[in-house]
């Protein structure tokens, strides 16, 4: 904002927020705050949440909107799975990266008219092409990546765990986004199950569930079609499969979630995850790495590590961390191969 690229009375800054007990919810004060100590408060800061924390009258969610985001996202989440899946076996290098790029700029151009018969025929060429996309015949470990929704994701927040796995001659496994978005609405239905018992606001939440799933549902169907590809995972089958474990009420942070994902992961065959989060983030230290005794004694042979991730965290002691979780890890069996 500073460097005087943007015209400041055209920006708006956007934070989503989940809204439950999360620092993330203060960070929007922090970011006013900021803006202000910079002569910059005159620039809207948004909190998109589903749950409501802030009005903004002057910015509104229209059906367009929501239609190219959601596009967006599963498009998103396609191709950052298609990439990790292949880049460490291809015979030319660059040749996955190469492709990713091409179709990440094809969907920037193509995303604000993208009807959903072009968006269909846009994720079968996808999946077509990293499925014909010529590879190795090699076989490495699977190293699945869960937590904190940042630290999980964003590579600056989690010093690019994603190129040290891939370094160390691994594959790196990484849920899809979508599951977490998923996750928020399952858990309103349980809310609403459990304490509300409300008809209309269960078939709100099954509504949107549904509706989501709709984007998703082409996505799942090709993969399932794939040579290649595992398909993407089932809200409610990840909830059955963690409610032995831990209550579904525990939905501070990624709450059972994160302890859904690890088992997801487990059952498609990536023994080895790396289990991240900020340092002081309690419930992903709770559903994260206290579950983590559990799911060893239930499913022999995982190797799970967990690893905090902090600016005042030693980077050579998360380093270390990974390493030692990269070099016990162990092939595991994928039912497809490579």
């Amino acid at each position: 904002l500073q460097s005087g690229r943007y015209n400041l009375n055209e920006v708006a800054l956007i934070i989503t927020q989940t809204g439950g007990g999360c620092r993330a919810t203060n960070y929007i004060g922090f970011i006013r705050k900021a803006l202000k100590d910079a002569s910059l408060d005159h620039v809207p800061v948004i909190a998109l949440s589903h749950v409501g924390i802030e009005k903004h009258p002057g910015f509104k969610i229209t059906g367009k909107l929501a239609d190219r985001a959601l596009k967006a996202l599963c498009l998103g989440d396609l191709l950052m799975r298609l990439l990790y899946r292949t880049r460490p076996y291809e015979k030319i290098e660059g040749g996955a990266f190469s492709l990713y790029k091409t179709f990440a700029k094809r969907i920037k151009a193509e995303i604000g008219k993208m009807g959903i018969f072009a968006y269909r025929r846009l994720i079968k060429e996808v999946v077509s092409a990293f499925d014909t996309l010529p590879l190795l015949k090699v076989r490495k470990p699977r190293v699945g990546v869960v937590g904190e929704i940042l630290v999980k994701f964003h590579p600056l927040a989690n010093n690019d765990i994603f190129s040290t796995i891939e370094r160390e001659d691994c594959e790196c496994v990484v849920p899809d986004l979508m599951d977490f978005f998923l996750y928020t609405l399952n858990a309103g239905l349980y809310k609403n199950s459990h304490l509300e018992h409300n008809f209309f606001t269960s078939l709100k939440y099954r509504g949107a569930i549904a509706f989501l799933e709709f984007y998703r549902g082409y996505i799942r169907k090709m993969l399932k079609k794939s040579k290649r590809f595992d398909p993407t995972s089932n809200i409610f089958e990840m909830a059955k499969s963690v409610d032995d474990i831990l209550q579904l009420g525990n939905m501070t942070g990624e709450g059972w979630f994160l302890t859904a994902e690890m088992i997801e992961l487990i059952k498609m065959g990536v023994p080895n995850i790396a289990c991240v989060q900020p340092f002081a983030c309690l419930p992903n230290h709770v559903t994260g790495k206290g579950m983590i005794k559990e799911l060893r004694r239930r499913y022999k042979g995982v190797n799970i590590s967990p690893i905090d991730f902090d600016p005042g965290a030693s980077e050579v002691n998360q380093l270390n961390r990974l390493k030692l979780l990269l070099a016990n890890a162990t092939l595991g069996e994928h039912p497809d191969g490579i």
